[in-house]
């Protein structure tokens, strides 16, 4: 099994592009958790909320790892939840660190419009660009291989079609 996850800041496709994919590959998504948990429980974040956002991302992720795709899109992981660790605490729990990674990590770059929904939270310029640095930072740290995604939604959605096409 090939798992390939969307990665980077807000507003950047994520969710919208792996779902899209995923329909056009006929392979599973895994969507974002954390986006539910803020909905039910508020934006107002804890240490141990974002803990158990990564918990609760790893179980989606293992749920569908067990039927065995040969391709899994995650619209997210705890990688992520890192990010958000670090932006909202200036560190990084080594739990969001130990939970398994994805073969490749699609990076967005945060060259398209922010769009505030009620859950989103860095939609000044220099902080999308902060975030953008600290999520490409979780990936280094990491040691994960990955590739930049950037562009307008239509180059976006071509050079993430042609990634994860190469895994499907």
């Amino acid at each position: 099994m090939i798992r390939v996850c969307f990665h980077g800041a807000e507003s950047t496709g994520k969710t919208v592009l792996a779902h899209k994919l995923g329909v056009e590959l006929a392979c599973p998504v895994v969507p974002e958790y954390g986006r539910a948990y803020a909905e039910a429980h508020g934006t107002d974040f804890t240490m141990a909320d974002l803990l158990a956002i990564a918990r609760g991302q790893d179980r989606l992720m293992q749920e569908a790892a067990a039927a065995a795709p040969r391709l899994l899109l995650l619209a997210t992981d705890p990688l992520m939840t890192a990010a958000w660790a670090e932006m909202l605490f200036g560190n990084v729990p080594d739990e969001l660190l130990g939970y398994p990674k994805a073969e490749q990590y699609l990076l967005l770059a945060p060259s398209t419009p922010w769009l505030a929904d009620g859950t989103r939270m860095f939609g000044g310029e220099a902080e999308r660009k902060r975030f953008a640095a600290v999520a490409e930072e979780v990936l280094v740290s990491a040691g994960v291989p990955y590739c930049e995604i950037g562009g307008d939604w239509a180059e976006r959605e071509f050079r993430a079609r042609r990634a994860v096409e190469q895994w499907g």
